[in-house]
């Protein structure tokens, strides 16, 4: 295996690992706020952006448009999230973070802040800009190949799978 063929197996595998710890923190992790991990994205997508529409919410999310109606939902019902006209057009409406949305969303930053804060303690300040850099690159990258990604074949095929 070559250096590069080698680089990529290593990051592929540590994102699966990175992944599969996330979601067992999650899941063990409580939040007083209630929301599961889905609601977050959208709850900061809301935060960050600012009003929009459903659909507008959906693909800032990259999820469907049933998922995101789901989430907001949760997030309406907790008082999170409202819905107001649309002043573009009043037939729609458009969500927006309530000032206790904003609140809760403020706690779970602070508190993925302290989490990164604590796993590079360790670090060096050019380490983290380092990493934090690299991590942006990738994470931008991704975003920019996944039309091209998305249109591979799967190298999975159908009797692999049932193997």
């Amino acid at each position: 295996m070559s250096e590069i063929e080698q680089a990529i197996d290593t990051i592929a595998s540590q994102l699966v690992r990175l992944h599969r710890l996330r979601d067992r923190s999650l899941a063990q992790m409580k939040d007083s706020s209630g929301i599961d991990p889905a609601g977050f994205v959208v709850l900061f997508r809301l935060v960050c952006d600012g009003a929009m529409r459903s659909g507008a919410l959906a693909d800032a999310v990259h999820s469907d448009a049933s998922t995101v109606s789901r989430q907001v939902a949760q997030l309406v019902d907790r008082g999170l999230v409202e819905r107001t006209a649309d002043p573009d057009d009043g037939r729609a409406t458009v969500l927006q973070a309530t000032a206790e949305g904003r609140e809760v969303a403020a706690r779970i930053r602070a508190r993925r802040q302290d989490s990164i804060a604590i796993i590079t303690d360790s670090w060096s300040a050019a380490d983290r800009a380092s990493f934090a850099g690299l991590l942006t690159r990738f994470v931008d990258d991704y975003d920019h190949a996944r039309a091209t990604l998305l249109a591979r074949p799967s190298a999975i095929t159908a009797s692999e799978n049932n193997s």
